[in-house]
């Protein structure tokens, strides 16, 4: 059989796998039920897969995230089953910018141990690197329902990292514990998100 069916075959495996497992099943949500109320903690930084995207998450992210679950799967020795960490995105752009103007950083954790030898060639609009996001303090809140209806949540925790005494430094980052997959939408309803905001506490004055 012609190498490129087979890739072809085994990616549309993997993002249906993947699908299934985001959209049905995805990691223990249990163990985020203490986010439900806005809290500040402290998490490490991460060496992370990463593929950007200029463009709406609705039009672009699915490529990317296309682009993101075939790469990793590729990768030897990753963390597979589950053991699979769930996505994440970040948004250095404003939201009061058009979507079509957005840049959308989509990415996996990875093991600072493995050592990649080759990542897939990215397609035209896309780009593909490992790297580490910083983290230190952050301000986190689980939201439960779709994404264009965020915006209460988002709200709640700017409110609590500014009474807090805290003040945002990184950018709007999401972790998608349950979502759509790239070929189930599943209902939106039931979609389940951790925001998050890099913060510092605000100098005194």
């Amino acid at each position: 059989m012609n190498k490129g069916i087979i890739s072809t075959f085994l990616s549309l495996i993997i993002i249906i796998a993947v699908s299934i497992w985001f959209n049905m099943r995805g990691p223990d949500i249990s163990h985020y039920q203490h986010f439900k109320d806005p809290a500040i903690s402290t998490k490490s930084s991460q060496r992370m897969l990463v593929v950007e995207a200029k463009g709406s998450p609705g039009k672009s992210g699915k490529r990317a995230f296309g682009l993101l679950f075939r790469a990793y799967f590729g990768i030897k020795h990753i963390p597979k089953g589950k053991n699979v960490p769930a996505p994440r995105a970040r948004w250095p752009i404003a939201a009061a910018v058009p979507q079509s103007e957005w840049i959308g950083r989509y990415a996996m954790a990875i093991p600072d141990t493995l050592h990649i030898n080759r990542l897939p060639k990215a397609p035209i609009g896309l780009t593909i690197e490992t790297t580490t996001w910083e983290y230190g303090e952050v301000a986190e809140i689980l939201y439960r329902g779709p994404y264009d209806k965020e915006t209460t949540a988002i709200e709640r925790l700017y409110s609590f990292i500014k009474n807090s005494g805290y003040e945002i430094i990184g950018e709007h980052e999401e972790e998608y514990l349950r979502g759509p997959g790239m070929v189930f939408k599943g209902n939106p309803e039931k979609y389940v998100t951790i925001i998050r905001y890099q913060v510092k506490k605000q100098a005194a004055r």
